[in-house]
């Protein structure tokens, strides 16, 4: 299968799952705009090595949802994918001990995602604002960055001003802003 960058939302909605219909929807609403590549399911950074040369020069993230020892609070981490996470450097800058990745069930439950498809843009289906997003300084750096909506078999590339203005906006969050070292 080819890999080609495509303007916008599919021409048509035929073997597409709602959420990802939902989020081209909200993001044609708020004239943002976004160029798209389809492909086979992507769920590691590995199988995306591809994908991201057709998105360059948007960067790509690492999306990890976490959640703290008791199961109460709940944060999604966007880190440059160059990057590795360490528990103690993000706990330590948000005040959350013993972080761990969230089972899978809120995922589905907050985010409306399933494990391989997490993304900035499921915020939009946290309806009760139970996550927090968590973003790495130096994605917002960044003219442009990856992201699946909601699902792991399309990629978007979109502007990182509309993504942290326009839509976490609409979506009714705010996100929190993290250094990350470079790792060994």
């Amino acid at each position: 299968m080819e890999l080609k960058l495509q303007q916008g939302r599919p021409s048509t909605t035929e073997g597409r799952l709602d959420k990802e219909i939902r989020v081209y929807d909200l993001l044609d609403s708020l004239e943002i705009t976004y160029e798209r590549v389809d492909h086979e399911e992507a769920n590691t950074m590995e199988a995306c090595a591809e994908i991201d040369k057709v998105l360059a020069p948007a960067v790509i993230c690492k999306n990890l949802f976490l959640c703290n020892a008791q199961k109460t609070k709940f944060y999604l981490l966007m880190i440059r994918e160059d990057k590795k996470f360490k528990t103690k450097e993000i706990s330590s800058q948000i005040n959350s001990s013993r972080l761990s990745f969230a089972p899978s069930e809120y995922m589905e439950k907050y985010l409306d995602i399933t494990p391989g498809s997490v993304s900035v843009l499921g915020l939009m289906n946290d309806k009760e604002k139970e996550v927090k997003l968590l973003v790495d300084e130096d994605i917002l750096k960044e003219e442009y960055f990856g992201c699946h909506p909601c699902i792991n078999t399309s990629s978007l590339r979109l502007k990182t001003a509309d993504v942290f203005g326009a839509f976490l906006q609409a979506v009714e969050h705010d996100y929190t802003t993290v250094q990350l070292g470079m790792g060994e």
